[in-house]
Formats: C-alpha cells, sequence, structure tokens
C-alpha cells in the first residue's frame, strides 16, 4: 500500500537521531557523521546500479555536474551537518521543527531560480514558518533549558539546506531520472567530503555495535527511506505524500522525549504545527511532476 511505504519512509528519517546520538558518543563529529552516512549509503546503492537494465541511465554530461555539486555538497552535505548539530547543540525535537521550515525556503528560493510565481499560498506558507520560528526562539530564549542560539540558527541551516535539494533537483529532473540524480548525489557528496574526513581513521578498535549503527545510518534513514517513499510514490501524488512525511517529526519528537529525556514546552509545540502547516500549504500548489527529491534524499 503506497500510503504505509512513505509513512514507513517518514519513520525511518524520524529514527535517524538514533544513529547520530550514538555516532556521537563514539567520538565522531558531526561532519566525520555525514561522512559516514553518505559513503555507506553510495556502497548500499552500488548494487541498485548492478541491476539496472539500462546502462544509459547512469551517463550524464560534464555540464552538468553543478547539478549534483549542488544535490550533494550544498544540500545533502550542508543539511545532514547543520541538522547533526542542531540535535547536539539543542536537541532532536527543536532540530528536526526548525528542519521543516524547508517549504518556506524553497518557496522563496524557487522565485529567484526557478522563476516561479509567488502566490497568496505561498506567503501564508513563508508568514505560517515565520511565526512558528518565531515562537520557538522567543520560548527558547525564556528559559535555558535544551536552548542555543547558535543551534536555532545552525537548524534554520539545515531548514536551507533541505530546500536546496528541490532547487537542485528540479534543475537536474530536466535531463535525468531520479535514481541517476540521487546516485550522483551521493557520488559528488562522498568525493567531495572523504579527503577531509578520513572518519575510518577512528574505526579502530571500535565494538561492533559502532559498525551496526555506521550501516544502519546508511541503510534505515537513507536507502531504505528513499526506496520505500519512491516506490510509495509512484502511485499516490506528491501533495499527498509530503503530507504523510510529517509523521517523521512527530517520530523525531517522540524519539527525543522517550528515548533521551527530552523536554518541549507547549508553546514550541505551537510554533511546530504552524510550521508543519506550511507543508500542508505549499504541497498544495506543487505538481504531480516533481518527484520524491521534494521530500529529500538524506
Amino acid at each position: 500500500m503506497p500510503q504505509v511505504m512513505v509513512i514507513i519512509a517518514a519513520l525511518c528519517w524520524g529514527f535517524i537521531a538514533v544513529f547520530v546520538k550514538k555516532l556521537t558518543s563514539y567520538g565522531f563529529t558531526e561532519m566525520e557523521i555525514v561522512t559516514i552516512r553518505t559513503t555507506s549509503a553510495l556502497i548500499l546503492t552500488i548494487p541498485l546500479v548492478l541491476v539496472q537494465k539500462d546502462p544509459t541511465i547512469l551517463k550524464i554530461s560534464p555540464k552538468h555536474i553543478p547539478y549534483f555539486f549542488g544535490t550533494g555538497v550544498l544540500s545533502i552535505a550542508f543539511f545532514n551537518w547543520c541538522y547533526f548539530t542542531a540535535m547536539n547543540k539543542m536537541s532532536i525535537s527543536l532540530a528536526v521543527m526548525l528542519l521543516y521550515t524547508s517549504p518556506a525556503f524553497v518557496a522563496i528560493l524557487s522565485v529567484f531560480f526557478l522563476k516561479e510565481h509567488m502566490n497568496q499560498r505561498k506567503i501564508a506558507a513563508i508568514a505560517a514558518t515565520i511565526i512558528g520560528c518565531s515562537m520557538i526562539a522567543l520560548a527558547g530564549g525564556s528559559t535555558d533549558n535544551e536552548w542555543s542560539f547558535i543551534g536555532f540558527m545552525i537548524g534554520l541551516g539545515a531548514g536551507l539546506g533541505y530546500a536546496l535539494y528541490s532547487i537542485f533537483g528540479k534543475l537536474a529532473l530536466q535531463y535525468y531520472e531520479s535514481f541517476t540524480i540521487t546516485f550522483y548525489t551521493f557520488v559528488v557528496a562522498t568525493a567531495c567530503l572523504l579527503p577531509f574526513f578520513p572518519f575510518w581513521k577512528k574505526l579502530h578498535g571500535l565494538p561492533l555495535e559502532a559498525w551496526v549503527y555506521m550501516i544502519g545510518l546508511g541503510f534505515v534513514p537513507t536507502v531504505l527511506a528513499y526506496l520505500l517513499y519512491t516506490v510509495g510514490l509512484r502511485k499516490m501524488e506528491s501533495s499527498k505524500a509530503a503530507i504523510l512525511a510529517t509523521v517523521e517529526p512527530i517520530a523525531a519528537v517522540m524519539v527525543g522525549v522517550l528515548l533521551f529525556s527530552e523536554t518541549i514546552l507547549l508553546v514550541q509545540v505551537i510554533g511546530a504545527l504552524f510550521i508543519l502547516s506550511s507543508v500542508v500549504i505549499v504541497s498544495n500548489v506543487r505538481k504531480p511532476s516533481q518527484q520524491w527529491y521534494e521530500k529529500r534524499t538524506s
């Protein structure tokens, strides 16, 4: 059932904090964890490449490499670093709330880069996001509980990076299939990150549990989530899938509260609802042709 697949994919994304927190406890930095995610995801994607019936699906033009630099580095690498850092500086709950400011960023960026028109729905989505972020910020500023101004700004950076995938992804989709974009996104991200963040130097002496979490990070909230989301999206509208995928922040908040004993203020919950409402508003103006990349490969 496509709806179930999309919801399970969103749950996989929502549980990413478990992997991030565990790997952080083993001494990996946020950028090293990003590199682990892109590298393991690339390795796990290779079998999918080998079973492709059309070999031309991996053929790309050198002049389009900037698109994949945009999806791989400016989006995937940047957004993951911001998201993971925000989790460690504040809380999982606040980090995922700020991640979902991305529809507002998409609405704004699409006007400049995709020449789309600003309409009343997009303005309403942006306004709802601003109100929600203001409530989260003001509530956090009134207490020291799991709050960091730097973390808040970095969390907004996650929303921006998340949005950039939609921009660069749509540009690339004019020439390539979604699988091609996904594969080269991981290739470029891994190639750019691996030389500068050699996480493998810390692998010696790590317990089996750490290896499980490293592989799990690349599989559960990345490759598996991507596969489930794309399969589900083939049989339903992207706008409905985007709304169903809001299960992700709910799952992430539950993970933070139940597994990591985080607290969340009522006013922050209300702010989160304002932010999530922007997803519903914007999804109603998206065209079905805008594929799974508008959610994320992350």
